[in-house]
């Protein structure tokens, strides 16, 4: 059973700080798009599809020469535009010019994603590569700071976290689990729906439940955070998409930028994209409690120290340790 899931937050409806603004201003609209794509309308949909498939051709296009691409009229594509935050369809032209050139400095290589059964496996290498990076350069992107900094302060000040997720999204959470109780903080992972919906629900004011979920609408995952914030915890969700079913029953949102592609539904890049989020809210929890964390994290060091054989990863054995 595979979980699809990714992130990007929602457009603010209150004036944002000059930081979110700079970070918007330098956010990928094809991120936004992609993210929104589930919600639009069925007409909206085909426009985004249109600029998705060669946004550096629909930024030299007429709006009419796109409406006819995406056989709607020129309100549609002036209501896709809005519908995804960009305002109409010259600055949607601009955001497009302007992401591609930054796409072009960034590499020189577009090695796309799609893989095909005539493709090598030097060019399977280099396709899996190229999305994997790019998922962890677009989610670091748009990831919402201020968000992150109000999920790093519930985190770190919470008597428990609870994270659900199933699929491959389970692997996420299992992960976030481990590194959260190396530095002692008390935090359990489930991906039983039965456990997840009975730890949920004797959770309390000042916990806090994580739920991860590529599509942000994994029922389990949805159900679980949604009893653990009738308890009174803090919920947050990490998704792909901002206006998935999770984020509904979440306090906070984080998003990821993650694009799926042939044999990737769920698995690889969106995971990849997740743990990139994962490690940001794990370090930041970490240096809220940075004397406890290092001395967590050498005792928890020295307890398996003795299961590692006594080579060096270059097969010389090591010198015998006198002291600590």
């Amino acid at each position: 059973m595979s979980d699809t899931e990714s992130v990007v937050g929602p457009v603010p409806s209150e004036p944002v700080s000059v930081q979110a603004a700079v970070r918007d201003a330098d956010s990928s609209p094809l991120v936004r798009i992609r993210s929104l794509l589930p919600g639009l309308a069925r007409a909206e949909q085909r426009v985004a599809k249109v600029v998705l498939e060669d946004p550096a051709h629909v930024a030299r296009r007429s709006i009419t020469e796109v409406a006819l691409a995406a056989n709607t009229s020129e309100t549609t594509v002036t209501r896709f535009c809005k519908a995804v935050g960009v305002g109409g369809y010259p600055q949607l032209r601009i955001a497009l010019a302007a992401d591609t050139a930054r796409t072009e400095a960034r590499s020189t290589r577009n090695l796309g994603g799609e893989i095909g059964p005539e493709d090598d496996l030097a060019a399977v290498i280099g396709k899996v590569s190229f999305a994997d990076a790019r998922a962890v350069e677009e989610t670091a992107d748009q990831l919402d700071i201020a968000t992150l900094e109000r999920v790093i302060a519930a985190v770190a000040g919470a008597g428990r976290v609870d994270v659900y997720g199933v699929g491959a999204s389970a692997f996420v959470a299992a992960d976030l689990q481990q590194k959260l109780h190396r530095i002692g903080r008390v935090c359990f992972a489930w991906s039983d729906t039965h456990i997840m919906l009975t730890s949920a629900a004797v959770l309390s004011p000042g916990d806090v439940a994580i739920g991860v979920s590529h599509t942000g609408a994994t029922t389990d995952t949805v159900e679980a955070l949604r009893v653990a914030r009738e308890h009174g915890a803090v919920t947050i969700a990490v998704t792909n998409f901002p206006r998935s079913p999770i984020t509904e029953v979440a306090d906070h949102v984080l998003t990821t930028a993650a694009r799926e592609t042939t044999f990737r539904s769920g698995a690889t890049a969106s995971r990849i994209a997740q743990l990139t989020v994962i490690d940001c809210l794990f370090i930041g929890v970490a240096q809220r409690h940075m004397d406890a964390s290092v001395n967590a994290l050498d005792a928890t060091r020295d307890a398996v120290g003795s299961h590692r054989l006594g080579v060096r990863p270059d097969g010389r054995r090591r010198p015998r340790e006198t002291g600590k």
